[in-house]
């Protein structure tokens, strides 16, 4: 059973099929039927018991897939059912199909429909896991029976990538999930042995020689912005852009933004950094989250810096008035897709505006235009051929080049993650080059090669890296360590059925050491051992203990122009624990403290996180969460003083975070949400040290400047969604945030939680936005523009 791939037989049809979830058009009635899941978790390779049979039939025209699924349930009243907003699985039974247009063994689309209606698509390939930020336009309906649930799906073409084969063959699977019981289920069996999924996946069969229509898609949007704050009149901005997506052929797409608005993306979850390295932010904005793994073979694509917050240094005698928080995106576009051969190609391309400043001096008075940054392009190619259905080879470049004097960059990367034909052993690597266009022209390299073992209980695997002084993809990446080399091995046993304890348990062991490439130094070095399990109740339990057992040589904190200075840290080992309960309960709470011990007098960290959720309903729910993290001496750069000596403070670091998440979904269409979060963060510099040139600190009783920090931020968003139609959306969103940084500061939570919330200290923004899904084959024959093609009739006088 475990190495035979089920097949399923399609059928063509010309009949219209309303997706109502009542299946009683003619097609269904011969289409060919799947059956017989198997449990893939808990229990791999369980059948499904009888009173849960799952039946699945698909047909096709020349415009769509069709999905008619029948899900049975001996007690229909307990299917799961949360009402959430798209792509959120949340507590709710699950039917989902896996569609691989090239059967290659290493992506899908996968499209899920919950038991509430929700929709959640998601792309899929075996290096980077689900992509839930990929969204598709495509129908579903669902309906509760009296023998279970039913699931009606539309995926059009313009979803899907496949060849241009005039018969097709594509990898299939089917998912189930029954929330209560914590069990989910496949068509073709997924062997949890085995790392990978697509490659295990069933065939479909039957489709051929269909006309597929032209893939044009226009997606205008226009969105008015209200800002008000105490510092400057209330105003209002009028936007408004366009998106396009257009099918080049079946297997390659455009897309590209005309004129982007950003305005309603998730805000950032600032932190107060004193680390030697910039805060790495997520990436929020759809059109540089949606379909785009192809564009992150290499490991050199940092989108965040395409319309980055720009920077700029100033005297101490020098201010700017209005400061841009970000670096306007002029358009951005990007084709992607994949020959019948495997070979995927994609280009994305970016351009931002030039953005300057007015810089003043206040001694003088005088003023003079900064350039923060000219007009910028940024490029990424990628060839990506895969073969033998889990193997690949890459080779990326990015390129960025700004206009006049400034400076340019290009990096290159070759990949590679070669698997054997079982799946048994795997060889990852790359090689990558950057040069750097400057003042002063550069290149280095970085490079890595691992093997791993990925089958079985027991799992290994060994590897190394390289990275040269002057290797520098941060124009359109993201590296903070250079000028070392180092070694890692990891060993790890999984058990991979149930027994009376556990229905998961994994021990792992990772290790690895990291050395300075002209000293020989140890940068780092680590011993981990984890341990992550679920009990039968689906409880989840994990343990671990960090360690560094080596003291360590840190290049980077002294922040010394050549890296040539390096500060001493002690050893340490740090024990954690995380409990989660099971989120099918009204009532769940996740809970995990930490504690560290560092080999110096008095020296130690500890903390606690702790997550409270309740669902009040399918309809409504609340997450709470609370973080407090305590360093106490922890050692860290300051300043430079005047004689060029390098200053260190021992200081003590303490940090709160509360969050709250709330949702109330009308229906699967229409969901309000609040997100809350209130960060304060701060140092106190107890004691100032001098860096000595062997790396040890010694006392500084003369530099006296206070160099304490205080982080205050509060961001409140409170947003409602409506889903109108496939592809359009109304949404409008009311935030307000403040950020306020200082020396000199209380210590009580109370005064700096009313400062942040103090309407003095407060940004408001009220928007509205609304975007439209226009099909170009729904507008060709539509009566408006039958009306400008029919002949006209003579006017007779």
């Amino acid at each position: 059973m475990f190495g035979q791939k089920k097949t399923l037989q399609t059928q063509f049809t010309d009949e219209k099929i309303s997706i109502d979830g009542k299946f009683d058009e003619k097609a269904w009635k011969s289409a060919q039927i799947a059956t017989d899941f198997v449990m893939y978790a808990p229990y791999n390779g369980v059948p499904i018991p009888p009173e849960k049979k799952t039946e699945v039939k698909i047909v096709y025209t020349n415009e769509a897939i069709y999905v008619a699924a029948s899900l049975y349930d001996d007690q229909p009243s307990e299917i799961s059912r949360e009402l959430t907003e798209r792509d959120n699985f949340a507590t709710a039974d699950h039917f989902g199909v896996q569609l691989n247009g090239y059967n290659d063994g290493q992506q899908e689309f996968r499209f899920f429909v919950s038991a509430a209606g929700v929709q959640i698509d998601v792309f899929y390939t075996e290096a980077n896991g689900e992509d839930v930020s990929w969204n598709a336009i495509w129908e579903s309906k669902t309906q509760l029976t009296n023998f279970g649930w039913v699931v009606e799906m539309r995926i059009p073409y313009a979803a899907l990538r496949f060849s241009t084969e005039k018969k097709q063959t594509w990898g299939l699977n089917f998912y189930r999930e029954i929330r209560r019981d914590n069990q989910q289920y496949n068509w073709n069996l997924i062997r949890n042995e085995i790392s990978s999924e697509s490659n295990q996946a069933g065939i479909l069969e039957g489709i051929e020689n269909i006309k597929t229509p032209t893939r044009l898609f226009l997606i205008p949007f226009s969105s008015y912005y209200l800002h008000a704050n105490k510092n400057q009149k209330t105003y209002g901005e009028l936007k408004g852009g366009l998106d396009i997506k257009y099918g080049i052929n079946d297997a390659f797409t455009l897309d590209a933004i005309l004129i982007p608005d950003f305005g309603q993306t998730k805000f950032d979850n600032v932190e107060l950094n004193l680390s030697a390295f910039e805060q790495q932010f997520a990436e929020n904005r759809p059109f540089f989250t949606e379909g785009t793994d192809l564009f992150n073979k290499g490991d050199l694509l940092y989108t965040r810096r395409i319309g980055e917050s720009p920077s700029i240094a100033l005297a101490d005698n020098e201010t700017v008035d209005v400061y841009p928080n970000t670096i306007k995106l002029i358009n951005a576009l990007k084709v992607s897709g994949r020959t019948k051969g495997g070979l995927g190609i994609g280009v994305l391309n970016a351009v931002t505006e030039q953005t300057s400043v007015e810089v003043k001096n206040t001694d003088t008075n005088q003023t003079r235009l900064e350039t923060l940054a000219p007009v910028t392009n940024y490029n990424v190619f990628v060839l990506d051929q895969r073969f033998n259905k889990n193997s690949s080879v890459s080779l990326t470049n990015t390129n960025v080049t700004r206009n006049g004097d400034f400076r340019d960059a290009n990096v290159a990367a070759l990949a590679w993650d070669l698997k054997t034909t079982a799946n048994t052993f795997q060889m990852l690597g790359n090689f990558q080059y950057s040069l750097i266009n400057d003042v002063e022209d550069t290149n280095g390299f970085k490079s890595y090669l691992e093997f791993n073992k990925t089958k079985g209980k027991y799992r290994y695997g060994i590897g190394g890296s390289y990275v040269s002084r002057d290797y520098d993809n941060n124009d359109l990446g993201i590296n903070f360590q250079t000028h070392y080399h180092s070694f890692y091995g990891n060993v790890s046993y999984r058990i991979l059925k149930p027994n009376k304890t556990f229905n998961s348990f994994k021990l792992s062991l990772n290790a690895a050491s990291d050395y300075e490439n002209d000293t020989g130094k140890t940068q780092n070095n680590y011993l981990n051992i984890g341990l992550n399990t679920y009990n039968t109740k689906n409880d989840y339990f994990g343990y671990g203990v960090n360690s560094r057992p080596f003291k360590v040589y840190d290049f980077y904190e002294p922040r010394s122009a050549d890296d040539s200075k390096f500060v001493i840290y002690p050893e340490f080992y740090e024990t954690w624990f995380f409990y989660s309960s099971n989120y099918i309960r009204k009532f769940a709470i996740d809970f995990n403290p930490t504690i560290t011990f560092l080999n110096e007098k008095d020296r130690m960290n500890y903390g606690v996180f702790i997550s409270p959720r309740y669902r009040f309903s399918d309809h409504l729910s609340l997450i709470y969460s609370f973080k407090f993290s305590r360093q106490n001496r922890n050692i860290g750069w300051v300043d430079f003083d005047d004689d060029g000596n390098t200053i260190f403070a021992r200081r003590n670091r303490i940090t709160y975070i509360n969050t709250l998440q709330g949702k109330y979904s009308l229906n699967a269409n229409m969901n309000l949400n609040l997100t809350v979060r209130h960060y304060w963060s701060y140092a106190v510099n107890h004691d100032y040290l001098t860096l000595q040139d062997d790396g040890t600190l010694t006392d500084n009783l003369i530099y006296n400047t206070n160099k304490n920090s205080n982080l205050n931020t509060w961001n409140l968003d409170l947003s409602y969604s409506w889903w109108f139609a496939p592809g359009s959306q109304v949404s409008v969103l009311y935030r307000n945030s403040s950020s306020l940084f200082s020396r000199e500061y209380s210590r009580q939570f109370g005064s700096n939680f009313r400062d942040a919330i103090n309407n003095e200290n407060l940004s408001h923004v009220l928007s509205i936005s609304v975007r439209y899904f226009i099909d170009y084959n729904t507008l060709k024959n539509s009566k408006f523009s039958k009306s400008f093609t029919k002949p006209k009739e003579r006017i007779h006088f």
